[in-house]
């Protein structure tokens, strides 16, 4: 639903004029009534909500100056919104049925992942993300990427003749790494294309390779070093791992509530999928 944001204008001509204290309270009541509007209640909870919704610019300004401002704003909505002449259109129709369900789908997410997941579920994670009997190799190499074999090929013939790989890579590289000198960094499976880190994989240290094509052109790689992956200690990733559980209790119980839903998806033949930027058609 669309709300209406505090302009700052707006803000400092009603607030720093017409502030008042504002009582403190020992046990402040959402329901406390702060006006009402011919019989609609505004309510303590009404603030603090739309408090909640403004931009983090707003949290510059005091809060007694933003409560009294924010007390006129929904005063101010609400005449309006009691103005309204006719049916409510079908853009904010939608409008407020998408919201309605984002915040409600949203409240529910909340209660699920701030479940905090169970010690043994989590030492369980962690053997299956990272086994201790895992053996993987990372490899640090780097690469000098041309449009074409011909251009590769000179490259590798260059050093066999003594060239320095940084400095072709510099000079002669279209990647994004050849400003430094070519250099990708350690990586190991699934970090690169499959051509390339298969290339990698049978090479040796220090080693340039022949021209390896992928979808991006033609590389030639140089291999500089590898290591074994070590395993990382269960303390150092247990908030990666805690996430990993609350996203996987996520998924979990949206794939139990879609099984036990009647759901259906209609077929879409027919319909461009730039409609969606068609939002004349809420227009009535």
């Amino acid at each position: 639903m669309a709300k209406t944001i505090l302009s700052l204008p707006a803000l400092f001509c009603a607030g720093f004029l017409a502030a008042s204290p504002v009582i403190a309270q020992d046990t402040p009541d959402p329901s406390r009534i702060l006006a009402t509007v011919d019989g609609k209640e505004i309510t303590l909870g009404h603030v603090i909500g739309l408090r909640a919704d403004l931009p983090e610019q707003y949290n510059q300004f005091p809060d007694e100056l933003l409560f009294q401002a924010i007390i006129d704003q929904l005063i101010q909505q609400t005449l309006l919104m009691n103005s309204l002449d006719g049916n409510i259109p079908l853009r904010s129709e939608i409008r407020i049925e998408n919201e309605t369900r984002g915040i409600l789908a949203s409240e529910v997410t909340r209660q699920i992942v701030s479940q905090e997941p169970e010690e043994d579920d989590l030492r369980t994670l962690y053997d299956a993300v990272y086994p201790a009997e895992a053996d993987e190799t990372e490899y640090r190499a780097a690469h000098i990427l041309v449009d074409t074999e011909e251009a590769a090929q000179a490259i590798v013939d260059e050093l066999s003749d003594g060239a320095d790989f940084a400095a072709l890579a510099r000079q002669k590289s279209t990647g994004p790494s050849g400003s430094v000198g070519g250099d990708l960094g350690w990586f190991g499976a699934g970090d690169m294309v499959e051509d390339f880190f298969n290339a990698v994989t049978e090479m040796a240290p220090e080693e340039v390779s022949p021209p390896v094509q992928t979808s991006f052109g033609w590389h030639v790689i140089k291999l500089n070093e590898t290591r074994q992956k070590e395993r990382p200690e269960f303390e150092a990733v247990r908030g990666e791992l805690s996430e990993r559980a609350r996203q996987s209790a996520l998924e979990a119980h949206i794939a139990e509530l879609e099984a036990e839903a009647d759901v259906t998806r209609e077929a879409t033949e027919g319909l461009d999928p730039s409609v969606i930027q068609n939002i004349d058609l809420l227009e009535n």
